[in-house]
């Protein structure tokens, strides 16, 4: 009877073991965990590109007075004709001038009780190649502008700037997608999906403000540089590496 009882229990060990072994031997036989075949890298590119700006632009301001309201928009007018007349003059296009600016109000007593007469102010903006910017601001103040307020510096051809910038910021999401998929044991794929961020050129100090026109005999404008920035995002796909 008791050599029965030691069989029985020989088998139960033998079937719980064998049971055990089903279970755990698939699980070490596992292969190791890799990344699904749609798996995606996701990265942010920035770069920026300088360049010199070409043009300038300046407000030329006239301001009359005069005991009546039409009489000072009528001084103020024939003025601000003459500025223009003088920056067509210098060879700037017409295309590139443009009045921003009338104005005209009453002029009181002290105590504010009294129209003593009108003041009139008229303001013209002008783009300029940066070489003529000088000898601009010169003729606008000889042909009577005693407000002048500029340079505000750009470049005419913004947009090969920007592609340049767009170029780096691609080059720089490349970059970070490579050393993402080197840590993660995949291999970068093709380009999924791109998406352009905003991009602006962002002026940097020139060397000189502008000196008050009317005290040199020329204006020097330094262009400086300024810088075109751009951001990109871009999807890669990846796969299990060999």
């Amino acid at each position: 009877m008791n050599r029965f009882r030691k069989t029985l229990v020989v088998v139960a060990v033998l079937v719980v073991a064998g049971a055990v072994a089903a279970v755990v031997e698939p699980q070490l036989a596992r292969p190791a965990t890799t990344p699904p075949a749609d798996a995606t890298i996701t990265v942010i590119g920035t770069g920026s590109a300088k360049a010199v700006p070409d043009q300038a632009s300046f407000d030329f301001g006239v301001q009359t007075q005069a005991s009546t309201a039409t009489e000072a928009l009528a001084r103020n007018g024939n003025q601000a004709q003459a500025i223009v007349a003088a920056l067509r003059k210098a060879g700037i296009d017409e295309s590139q001038i443009q009045t921003t600016d009338v104005s005209l109000w009453p002029q009181t007593t002290n105590d504010g009780n009294e129209i003593v007469g009108y003041q009139a102010s008229n303001s013209v903006d002008a783009t300029v190649p940066i070489g003529e910017a000088g000898a601009v601001v010169d003729a606008a103040v000889a042909a009577g502008a005693n407000n002048v307020d500029g340079p505000n510096l750009s470049v005419a051809d913004q947009s090969s700037v920007y592609a340049a910038a767009l170029k780096k910021a691609l080059a720089n999401a490349q970059a970070k997608a490579q050393a993402i998929a080197a840590a993660s044991g995949v291999t970068l794929g093709a380009v999924q999906t791109v998406t352009e961020g905003g991009g602006q050129a962002n002026p940097l100090p020139y060397e000189d403000e502008l000196a008050p026109a009317a005290a040199a005999p020329s204006v020097k404008i330094e262009p400086g540089t300024q810088t075109s920035q751009a951001t990109v995002t871009v999807t890669y796909a990846t796969a299990p590496s060999q």
